[in-house]
């Protein structure tokens, strides 16, 4: 089982290093995510991609793994309201309403997965 949770730990940490970078690769497809209220949008999404990168590499070294996991598991909590309140908009930044309500479980999925790697690496 050990071994089963540390794949999940280093495939954690490859989707957060690879989410971090798209932020930096297809910002503008972040954009409808951030709040309408929130200034400096695309300070916002470059920030949560340096998070993302930062976050899934220090997932691997074991030293920082609980922080690093920590991390992950928070930045996944702030960004549920904004998948909830996708399925309920009236213009969804996930294009569909359809692809809202796939998605707003496949985010509390990853919240599962970072809380259960958490668990792991304290171990």
């Amino acid at each position: 089982m050990k071994v089963f949770w540390r794949v999940l730990q280093v495939v954690l940490a490859v989707f957060m290093i690879y989410a971090g970078i798209q932020h930096f690769i297809k910002p503008l497809f972040y954009i409808p995510f951030v709040p309408g209220f929130l200034p400096f949008k695309m300070s916002i999404i470059y920030f949560s991609g340096v998070l993302e990168i930062i976050f899934g590499f220090f997932l691997l070294i074991p030293k920082y793994a609980k922080l690093a996991s920590t991390g992950i598991l928070v930045l996944l909590l702030l960004f549920l309201p904004i998948h909830i309140w996708d399925v309920f908009s009236e213009a969804p930044a996930m294009v569909s309403h359809q692809a809202a309500l796939i998605r707003l479980p496949v985010q509390l999925l990853f919240i599962g997965w970072a809380f259960k790697v958490r668990q792991f690496v304290t171990t």
